[in-house]
């Protein structure tokens, strides 16, 4: 059969390159060709569908691993996306056969058209001739099939994204489905008949661990799996999905402390879900004892309640940090909700609260509970990645402080991305505050160079060595003032 194809396909293929040069010949030719095209493409596809009994499944188990009978071909998901993206031609075909007018005009594009069919059943024989040859041995009782990363042709990717064929879970598919509204047909208040829910473009090409994510029962309790979701975030797989499951709470949780005191008090370990973390209380993330094995390292007082860290010195040559009060005295009473981009329990928002001012902490889970923490404190923790846009609308923030998780590491495209987007949603005057930013004295001027890009006017500004065995860093610590642009 494959031989036959081959044949088959590379015959038609001749035959569309001829009429494509005599565009105005029968149009009956075309349609016969068409027709051939189609009859060729069904069996195939019959055919290819047909090693996997179970319908819908076997259509949508494109990645992940995939478990055949005794004796079967084990094909790859290009064969499949080359089926799916030919039908989407027919259908295409066949909707223009409906429509066009002109002959001349329906011919050239038909031949052009079917052409691509043509040359695409010749790949697509190939393949399986390929896969038929590689196929598993009769001993073999299952053959798995590898999660494929590679990069999908143009138009591709969105397809199998937008169509679920990319994903295993039912739940997912459903997910990424558009919703209808309950007068189907009739616009609601956002002005539109149905709601695509949100879901990151980079989750296709981590299909096996959305799928994973995606897996329990609807309406149970979920999973216990905050390290692969934040696996995903990471890995660009943002904004995730939501479910429709209950998300397990400490068994032994008790009320928070009042909000003037739970901003400087250790939280109750009974409040906090430790089975993710290295350490299973409190003490553990605070103890010096504990310190190579706690599981983290970014911001490693963080958990130490206190004000302490933000007593510095003030002398330029020796610290680059600013105090809090130096920051606010630029703009007095101007500054009153912000965001704090930092690896961070709270203790900045804390102490701005202490000054009227209402802070969002952005950070991760890094190996510890932070978001949990913050929350326990009474402030608003924010859980994003380095990579994920703001969720803030454009000239809505007076300030925007970060520091620790921003250094030589980051590439320069990274930072242009990260910089813009807090400028658009800083308002105009507003205060970007770089908190001790620090790499290798050789790379200093390239980043001072994209702070500089912004064009935004210094009022504070400091360059100092960072004191380490190497001393081979400097930090930079700056307030920039957002201009008003036209």
């Amino acid at each position: 059969m494959v031989v036959s194809v081959q044949r088959n396909s590379r015959k038609i293929t001749t035959i569309l390159e001829m009429q494509k040069e005599s565009a105005y010949k029968p149009f009956k030719c075309l349609l016969s060709t068409m027709l051939c095209a189609i009859l060729l493409v069904s069996p195939l596809t019959v055919f290819i569908f047909g090693f996997n009994s179970s319908y819908p499944q076997s259509i949508f188990a494109t990645n992940s691993n995939i478990s055949l009978s005794h004796g079967l071909i084990a094909l790859p998901d290009s064969l499949r996306s080359e089926i799916s993206h030919l039908q989407i031609k027919l259908g295409f075909l066949l909707e223009q056969l409906h429509n066009e007018t002109s002959e001349s005009k329906v011919i050239t594009k038909f031949s052009e058209q079917v052409l691509y069919i043509a040359i695409s059943l010749d790949k697509i024989a190939v393949s399986l001739s390929e896969s038929s040859k590689n196929s598993p041995s009769a001993n073999d009782e299952v053959s798995h099939v590898d999660e494929d990363f590679s990069d999908p042709e143009e138009g591709e990717a969105e397809e199998q994204f937008m169509s679920g064929n990319v994903f295993k879970s039912g739940e997912i598919r459903s997910y990424i489905s558009p919703k209808p509204n309950r007068l189907v047909g009739k616009k609601n208040f956002l002005g539109v008949d149905a709601l695509t829910p949100s879901i990151g473009l980079a989750c296709a090409k981590m299909a096996s661990n959305l799928d994973r994510f995606m897996s329990y029962k609807v309406h149970s309790a979920c999973p216990d799996d905050s390290q692969i979701a934040q696996k995903l975030i990471v890995h660009g797989c943002d904004p995730l999905p939501r479910r429709r499951c209950f998300t397990k709470s400490p068994p032994h949780y008790t009320k928070p402390f009042p909000i003037n005191a739970s901003l400087w008090t250790q939280p109750s370990d009974a409040n906090i879900l430790w089975n993710n973390y290295k350490c299973k209380d409190y003490s553990c993330l605070v103890s010096k004892e504990t310190a190579d094995r706690r599981g983290f390292f970014k911001c490693s007082s963080c958990f130490n309640i206190s004000q302490r860290g933000w007593n510095v010195p003030t002398n330029e040559s020796v610290s680059a940090e600013f105090t809090i009060d130096e920051v606010l005295s630029l703009k007095p009473g101007e500054i009153r909700v912000g965001l704090d981009y930092s690896p961070t329990t709270g203790t900045f928002a804390a102490v701005m609260r202490g000054k009227n001012v209402t802070i969002a902490s952005s950070t991760l889970n890094l190996g510890a509970p932070f978001n949990e923490v913050i929350a326990l404190r009474g402030l608003l923790p924010l859980y994003t990645s380095i990579g994920s846009r703001l969720p803030f609308f454009d000239n809505t923030l007076d300030i925007i402080h970060s520091t620790l998780f921003l250094d030589g590491w980051i590439g320069i495209e990274l930072l242009q991305f990260v910089l813009f987007d807090w400028d658009r949603v800083l308002r105009p005057k507003g205060l970007l505050w770089i908190d001790r930013f620090f790499c290798h004295k050789e790379d200093m001027k390239l980043y001072l160079e994209e702070f500089n890009r912004l064009g935004y006017k210094p009022l504070l500004w400091r360059v100092v060595p960072k004191n380490d065995k190497l001393g081979d860093e400097l930090f930079f610590s700056a307030v920039l003032e957002k201009p008003i642009r036209g």
